[in-house]
């Protein structure tokens, strides 16, 4: 039930697109989908084959490639092997089909099996495995910025939406709905304050909708700043080593400090702005909020987007197995990092929408830090033209 925390491991992204192919954007062999596009019910031609492969999995193959690239290792060098229904041995590419097609899909075990000609337990199995390879190799995509370069861009790309400067992040919380058995006493542990059975997942995003780190596994009836607060990220920001880069001067003796932006279900600290509370506010804070609005919206489409391209999280789940749950949503927290960071077209097409927790009310923390009061009122005077020179 312990928090996942993406940037913990650290490695280098290597070579193995090139070497495996993706670098020309292709999907493994070519005789490998057209095969493999057989045995997927509802798709009897051959014809046009990569358009069929990116309806099915909503992704490109030079992508599809280098996530193969990536578990390949951890899925070849496994000594069991899997048989569709017909007796032929699960290849590398079938088995990260297999996977993304029930992580991508959020259909059942039982449809998935008959869509592809498997038994169910065998795509359970498959797709267990490719979640324990993804948490070991693909770990690299979701990290804080470990350079001052890396930072400058994200600034200076949150500064381009709404004028924040200093900003290096925006955080958000989202649940993952359960339907438990209401006949075990223990499903009273994730009821949330909105009487689903939910799993919380907190994430920082940058500008691009990349997840720079997360927290999961914890009931989603704990409060967002609860969460927050027992976050290693928190930790990190109390200690000085996290939120500690270059301060920005914005007027003669007036600087400010690197921060993140949330919603009003978190406390205001001194790295940590929310917006002002109250029904009558001045023009500057009332502009502020709109600004600040308008920013914190990148979190709510990155929430938004991969609930929708990992549907597994999306909707409510049939009683998942809740030691488990936390690993998978790190891994399509992963994929969708990967998405991103590989430029991959086939996004292009999935329409952008910002509703992740449609049927959740806004939280309200009223934790207060005065050194977080000073900052915002810096920030709304400065965006307002009226900070003094």
């Amino acid at each position: 039930m312990g928090p996942i925390r993406g940037y913990k491991k650290r490695k280098k992204i290597d070579k193995r697109t090139e070497e495996n192919g993706s670098g020309s954007g292709s999907a493994g062999p070519v005789d490998w989908w057209d095969e493999f596009s057989k045995r997927i019910n509802g798709f009897q031609s051959p014809s046009k084959s990569l358009d069929k492969f990116e309806q099915v999995f909503r992704i490109t193959r030079k992508t599809f490639n280098y996530i193969c690239s990536l578990v390949k290792e951890d899925l070849t060098a496994k000594s069991r092997e899997f048989t569709f229904l017909n007796g032929k041995v699960l290849s590398l590419h079938d088995q990260v089909a297999v996977a993304l097609r029930r992580l991508g899909s959020g259909d059942s075990l039982v449809t998935v099996a008959d869509s592809f000609g498997l038994n169910h337990s065998t795509v359970s199995q498959v797709t267990w495995r490719f979640v324990e390879a993804m948490e070991e190799s693909g770990l690299q995509h979701l990290k804080w910025p470990s350079s001052e370069s890396e930072m400058t861009k994200i600034k200076s790309k949150f500064e381009k939406i709404r004028g924040l400067p200093n900003c290096c992040g925006v955080t958000e919380t989202t649940h993952i709905m359960m339907l438990l058995p209401s006949s075990d006493p223990s499903s009273n542990v994730w009821l949330d304050h909105e009487k689903n059975h939910s799993m919380i997942l907190q994430v920082v995003v940058d500008p691009e909708m990349r997840f720079l780190d997360i927290v999961t596994g914890w009931p989603g009836k704990m409060q967002d700043w609860v969460v927050f607060q027992s976050s290693n990220f928190y930790k990190l920001c109390e200690r000085g080593e996290r939120l500690n880069g270059k301060k920005l001067q914005l007027s003669e003796g007036s600087e400010i400090r690197e921060y993140i932006i949330g919603d009003a279900g978190f406390p205001l600290l001194p790295y940590l702005i929310v917006p002002y509370e109250g029904q009558e506010l001045s023009e500057p804070k009332a502009q502020f909020n709109k600004w600040h609005s308008a920013t914190q919206m990148v979190a709510h489409r990155a929430l938004a987007r991969l609930k929708e391209m990992w549907r597994i999280i999306h909707g409510v789940m049939w009683r998942p197995d809740k030691h488990r749950l936390p690993r998978i949503i790190l891994v399509c927290c992963l994929l969708h990092n990967i998405i991103i960071d590989l430029e991959d077209e086939a996004q292009d097409d999935i329409p952008l929408s910002h509703e992740h927790d449609p049927d959740y009310q806004q939280q309200i923390c009223e934790s207060v830090d005065i050194k977080g009061v000073y900052l915002r009122d810096k920030l709304s005077l400065y965006l307002s033209g009226r900070l003094p020179s």
